[in-house]
């Protein structure tokens, strides 16, 4: 192991305690200053947020005008605000608590490993983003579709059943499938992090393809609304990611193959030179 490979110097105890809480006050700071500007336009997030229920609206040919969300308790709509303001501040925020984790982490990693880490850092919110976009602009629009089929109209033999979502099931609805498709895209990172530490191999996840299917249903059935609709969009790109971790972990097993073997080639030069 060469000096330059590892930059860290031994600290106390108390330097790391220090180092710490910086990050903490600067990730606090962040979040802070995030959540008070997205508590400021709280009900314009809230209503971005409404734009997929009037897709569905739309897809059951109900009459937008007429759509409407209510809340019941006088502090229901103001609490749906603060929550909206959180998550908002979370995502906002992200980049700098990351970032903030990475400075605290990254003196104690070798040099080769920060270069690895680093793409992985980029790669969790894109996949995070994705599986929030993927929620906003297909499962939640087609999920509120479901459930506004289900109304009845108004006849002799019938009463008349309306759908009349309130703020805070909606918004708890949203963020329970964003959060869970949020988490679910992160298994290609997870799975390529365990198998360039050697911790898993891609034969070792072929081999337990069956039990990651069954995984993936009883994951969509605790994550997601007690819904079908749901529960399938949830299970089926699982299933589909834990495909592409598959080969994401056969690629680094090549690399790391390519690596050792460039190695090798590196060490019998050296040792045919000596002689």
């Amino acid at each position: 192991m060469s000096s330059g490979d590892y930059q860290d110097k031994p600290q106390p105890l108390i330097e790391h305690l220090m180092e710490l809480r910086t990050r903490l006050i600067w990730s606090i700071g962040a979040f802070f200053v995030a959540f008070i500007c997205c508590f400021f336009f709280a009900k314009q997030l809230f209503n971005l947020l409404v734009i997929p229920y009037k897709w569905a609206v739309l897809w059951a040919h109900l009459d937008v005008a007429k759509s409407e969300l209510i809340y019941t308790a006088p502090q229901e709509f103001f609490f749906t605000q603060v929550k909206v303001a959180m998550f908002g501040a979370l995502v906002i925020a992200f980049p700098v608590i990351a970032s903030q984790i990475y400075k605290f982490v990254a003196p104690g990693l070798y040099k080769n490993e920060r270069q690895a880490f680093l793409p992985f850092l980029v790669a969790s919110p894109i996949l995070f983003l994705l599986g929030a976009a993927l929620v906003y602009f297909f499962f939640t629009p087609m999920i509120m579709w479901f459930f506004l089929a289900m109304q009845q109209a108004p006849t002799e033999g019938e009463v008349g059943i309306s759908l009349l979502p309130r703020v805070s099931e909606y918004l708890s609805l949203i963020m329970t499938l964003v959060l869970s498709f949020g988490l679910v895209f992160q298994l290609p990172v997870v799975t390529t992090l365990l198998a360039r530490v050697g911790l898993l191999t891609s034969d070792w996840l072929r081999e337990k393809r069956k039990f990651a299917i069954v995984i993936a249903f009883i994951a969509a059935a605790v994550l997601t609304p007690p819904d079908p609709m749901s529960q399938i969009g949830l299970a089926l790109p699982t299933i589909l990611l834990y495909e592409i971790s598959i080969y994401a972990a056969r690629l680094v097993e090549r690399k790391r193959a390519d690596e050792a073997l460039k190695d090798q080639d590196s060490s019998d030069v050296a040792e045919t030179d000596k002689a």
